[in-house]
């Protein structure tokens, strides 16, 4: 067997193979059922749970950054409101700027943490391919060895036996009847 593919459960769907355009289709639509069922399977908990703790990461690793964006958050709701609309028609410009980089600073952490959450559900995801299909070639390995031992095994069970008769043979020769 090759080295590729040994370690990949991927067979390849190339312009040079013997199967017809419309085989090729098939195949490829089968992948992509396979993979739409692995995603449907995968339960709202778990999804929400992956994205807590992405979230919970991105807290650990930026903390300057959750609590400048819960200030701007804050902030945003209170310029909402009557009173706040007001503080920001008295405090003028300088008010209205600080306010508005404030916002602008919060959004951007909301983005990143997002982008966290995200990047955190892709890797886990591939990290779990990867692994099955390790454990796919593990499983694969295991057996060709316990095939080549069963057959190493058999063929010198065969030879002692032969050995064995060869040598009554010959024990019965010597001593006579």
């Amino acid at each position: 067997m090759s080295e590729t593919a040994e370690n990949t459960n991927v067979t390849p769907i190339s312009a040079d193979s013997q199967l017809s355009d419309e085989q090729k289709r098939a195949q490829l639509r089968k992948k992509i059922e396979a993979g739409e069922k692995r995603n449907a399977e995968r339960s709202f908990a778990d999804q929400a749970k992956d994205v807590a703790d992405s979230a919970v990461e991105f807290t650990k690793k930026h903390p300057f950054a959750v609590v400048g964006g819960a200030i701007v958050i804050g902030l945003a709701i209170g310029a909402m409101t009557r009173p706040g609309r007001r503080l920001s028609r008295r405090g003028g410009a300088l008010a209205t700027l600080a306010f508005d980089s404030l916002l602008a600073y919060g959004a951007r952490a909301i983005d990143g943490a997002a982008n966290a959450a995200e990047y955190a559900g892709d890797r886990l995801e591939d990290f779990g391919d990867s692994a099955s299909t390790t454990a796919r070639g593990l499983r694969r390995d295991a057996a060709y060895r316990f095939d080549v031992a069963s057959d190493a095994l058999k063929a010198n069970s065969r030879k002692a036996a032969r050995v064995g008769s060869r040598n009554a043979r010959s024990l019965k020769t010597r001593f006579g009847y």
